[in-house]
């Protein structure tokens, strides 16, 4: 137990440093960048069409003015988890390394207890893989992460957009209704693959009532974006901005959604987030019947 308590402790200390290490970079970059962006900004670059759907997506700028603070939110703890599912998203995290070390041990926990809850309901099919996206983290780091829960293994890791109402370098504000810009944060179920206006895309549908359940209306998907992308940060010192769709870097789009085919977990973290699916008793219980299958 003293071994895991460190263990943790030492996860946890990493992902502070690093994120305090990519912070101090996104600010040298957003100041050497901004005004340069500004003064070159291409004339109807955040113009968004007319005919596109409410939750297309588009890079224009948001109302929230830069700086954004870059300290992060604290992540409640959750109530009710056992000491043994405690424990194993402790090693999980620890066994994931590197990769991990900016997922926050709290989001992956989040994250952990949502797959383990919303699986016995045939809400989510795929077994053990999820997904997770922490808003909260700047938009210039690669902030989603997708996990083989069974293989402790991060298949995918990238940059992931967020609405242009929620924020400017940081999800800062989350909406269910339409036309608001919003990202909704929230569990997800993702769906079928169609081509739309941003090209091959993947449907999710949002699984918490009042957060997140009008993303099928708002067209909230899955879907490549250009300002989504490595060469769009060095460009401007951040991301661009979407209608509310968690938009991805192109050159690593068409993985990362056909390992999160149809029936797959995605949780959308960040500050305010309330979810029945936080559940920590009824997920120790499926923990110990099943473990992550």
């Amino acid at each position: 137990m003293v071994r895991l308590s460190a263990s943790w402790s030492i996860a946890k200390k990493v992902a502070e440093k690093a994120h305090v290490v990519s912070c101090l970079a996104v600010g040298l970059l957003v100041a050497s960048c901004q005004l340069r962006a500004e003064e070159s900004q291409v004339p109807g670059r955040n113009q968004v069409s007319a005919a596109a759907p409410l939750a297309s997506t588009a890079a224009f700028e948001p109302a929230v003015p830069l700086p954004d603070s870059l300290r992060l939110t604290p992540v409640p703890a959750l109530t009710a988890v056992p000491d043994t599912l405690r424990q194993a998203i402790q090693q999980l995290h620890a066994a994931l390394g590197p990769a991990a070390a900016e997922l926050r041990p709290e989001v992956l926990e989040q994250a952990c207890v949502g797959y383990l809850t919303l699986h016995p309901t045939g809400r989510i099919e795929r077994a053990g893989l999820l997904a997770v996206a922490d808003m909260d983290l700047p938009n210039t780091t690669e902030r989603l992460w997708v996990i083989d829960l069974k293989a402790a293994k991060v298949l995918h890791r990238s940059l992931v957009a967020h609405g242009a109402g929620s924020g400017h370098l940081r999800a800062r504000h989350f909406s269910n209704q339409e036309s608001s810009a919003c990202t909704s944060l929230g569990f997800y179920r993702t769906g079928a693959t169609y081509d739309g206006i941003h090209g091959y895309s993947r449907r999710i549908e949002g699984l918490d009532k009042g957060q997140n359940a009008n993303a099928f209306d708002r067209y909230v998907v899955l879907h490549a974006a250009d300002y989504a992308s490595p060469k769009y940060v060095q460009q401007n010192g951040h991301l661009g901005y979407s209608r509310g769709c968690p938009a991805l870097p192109p050159e690593q789009f068409k993985d990362i959604i056909a390992t999160l085919r149809v029936g797959s977990m995605l949780l959308v973290s960040g500050p305010g987030l309330a979810s029945r699916w936080l559940d920590g008793g009824a997920a120790g219980r499926r923990f110990v019947q099943r473990g992550w299958r």
